[in-house]
This record gives structure tokens, sequence and C-alpha cells, in this order.
């Protein structure tokens, strides 16, 4: 009998699977029938002429079967392959599928029949036999999608195309100038393992200084840098916000490949973003040992309204990492030192 549990559901999931190529008519049934109707409009006839025929096909298997309809099947260690499709890039996708399993420590016999997106267990080990039907998981849309991204990065600037030096007072110190950027993004699919990407994000960035006794004051010509020798200074940093648009052209060398979420990804474009807000922070204690102290002022008067640039990304299965590098100045022109400000870090990807 499981046999014949087994064929019926095997015949129904196969029915199921390719239903939307061929039309269904209501035949007029003859009463020795049986009839399996799954779906919307899936529906199976099978009818005998007499009771031995019925016998006879609750004792045919799946291999008699697949030799009565003369199919072609490959075999690969316990799976059978009995419908095969070839793409037109010329890859191979398996349609219909049955495996053997077996354990012989808990004597556990179970057969299982995969077509397309559907799974039929049929489970043999006790006295009577178990099918359960379970259906695939989804497949990912690689035409359009939509998803959230976080960057985590480190912070510093360049000046006339170098990195500050250490005894000026705005060198900035890599651990503890943080960036944290939430971004929503969207991809269009343009061919296989290119995509069109772009987004909105909210950018956080903080410029710690490495010499912790100099304030970024903010005068009434621009923005200054005061000594401050008569604290103890603790910490010293300005910090601005941006709202961020981008754009992005990725190649995805693993989807090239049909594999997904491997391989080699490179993305490149720019970005523009709008500041939100700005400030100099600076945390202090007195010369005789008082508590920690912080001064807070406006600087964002100085700060460009706009910052625009470049953005690259490097992914590597599962982890990518991102660089960006802003073309404008950090402060407004004539108001503050020309620092270009530039961001390596990882994005997170939910």
């Amino acid at each position: 009998m499981k046999k014949y549990v087994l064929l019926l559901c095997l015949l129904a999931v196969a029915h199921f699977g390719f239903a939307g190529s061929f039309p269904l008519t209501d035949p007029v049934l003859p009463k020795d029938s049986v009839v399996v109707e799954f779906g919307k409009s899936g529906k199976i006839v099978i009818y005998v002429e007499t009771k031995e025929d019925f016998e006879k096909l609750k004792l045919m298997d799946i291999n008699e079967i697949i030799r009565e309809l003369d199919l072609e099947k490959n075999v690969k260690d316990d799976e059978m392959i009995i419908v095969q499709r070839t793409r037109k890039d010329g890859t191979v996708q398996d349609i219909v599928t049955v495996r053997d399993n077996w354990d012989a420590t808990d004597w556990k016999t179970e057969t299982e029949v995969k077509v397309g997106k559907l799974k039929v267990l049929v489970d043999q080990s006790g006295l009577d036999t178990k099918v359960k039907l379970e259906k695939g998981e989804k497949k990912k849309d690689d035409n359009f999608r939509t998803y959230f991204e976080t960057d985590l990065g480190i912070n510093n600037y360049l000046q006339n195309g170098s990195f500050p030096t250490s005894d000026a007072p705005y060198a900035a110190k890599g651990w503890g100038s943080w960036n944290i950027g939430l971004n929503w993004m969207a991809a269009h699919k343009i061919s296989k393992g290119f995509f069109w990407k772009y987004g909105l994000g909210f950018h956080f960035y903080n410029f710690k200084f490495e010499n912790r006794d100099y304030q970024a004051v903010r005068t009434p010509e621009n923005i200054g840098f005061q000594m401050r020798s008569d604290v103890d200074g603790f910490k010293s940093k300005i910090s601005a916000s941006y709202v961020t648009v981008m754009t992005l052209f990725e190649l995805d060398f693993g989807k090239m490949k049909n594999e997904w979420n491997k391989g080699l990804k490179l993305a490149f474009g720019p970005y523009a973003g709008y500041r939100l807000g700005g400030r100099s922070k600076f945390v202090y204690r007195e010369l005789d040992g008082s508590g920690r102290k912080k001064d807070k002022e406006d600087t964002g008067l100085y700060l460009n309204n706009f910052r625009y640039g470049l953005r690259g990304e490097l992914g590597i299965g599962d982890l990518k990492f991102f660089s960006s590098y802003d073309l404008n100045t950090l402060f407004q022109e004539g108001k503050g030192p020309e620092l270009n400000p530039l961001t390596f870090g990882i994005v997170l990807h939910y």
C-alpha cells in the first residue's frame, strides 16, 4: 500500500508542477475511477476497468512507472533525477527528483519526492506509512528587491592629498572617529550579475582629535582650534549628520555563475547629502581633579551644508566592505582647514 500512496503523491505533485502549462477539461468519468483534486485547478483521474487491474496498480513501484513511461533518468548517489529542464543560459534545473534515505542506526526508511518547490516525504519506518507534504522556500526575486543596510566605519580626512600630521590640532584619531550609516536600499537587475542600486540613508560622522587638549570653537570669522592649558582635556571632537542619497552599479560574479551569496561583488557610484546638524564637544577635568565636564558648541555654521563624493563596495560572500570619499571639503571655503572626509568600514546587511 505504501508504494501506491507514493505513486499517487508523485503523480499529484508532478501534475501540480506542470498544471500551468496544460489546460484541463472535465471529461466524462467512468464509474470505476479515482479523482484527486488539489489547488485551484489541479486534477488527476485514475481509472481501471477491472479489479485485477486495480490490484496490479497497487503493486507497481516508482522504477516500474518510469520504465513504463520510457522517461530518461539520471542517477547520482541515492538520488534519481526523473525530469530535467535546460535553461537558455545552458544551466540545468532538476524538475522531478526521487531520493531514498535509509539510516541503519534507527531503522529509518524515508523516500523523498521533490517536484519544483514541492516536496513529498513518505516515512516507511513504522507499521503505518506516513506521508507529509512540504512547500519549498520561495525563490528570491532577482529583478527587484529592497533591503536595509547599516554602515559601521572609521573616519579620517585628507588635506592636500595626505593625512594631517599629529602636530596639527585637528588631526583625527582613527579609533573613536566613528561613522554610522542607516541605509534603505533598492536594487534593479540590469543583466545577469549586473545591478543598479540606489537608496536613502542617514549618516552620522565623528572626528575625534588626536590631540585632546585642543577644542574646536566658533569665532565670528571661522572655526578655530583653541589650546586648553587651563584644564586637563579628556576628549575633543567634531560631529556632523547628513541625510544622503546614493546610487551604485554592482557586479556580482557569484550570481553570474548561478551561485547565491557566493563569489566576489564590486560596486561603485556617487552620493550626495544635506547636513542636518553639527557641533563640537570637549570633555575635560579641572586641574584640581574635579569630575568630567563637557563643553558643547554649535559649529554647524561653518560646515558645508552639502556633501558629495564617491562610494565603493567590495563583497566576499556575506561579508561586505565600503569606502567613501567626499569630493568637497568638510568646512566652507575660508572658514576652516581644507579637509576632505574619508571613511572605511563594513556593511551589515538585513
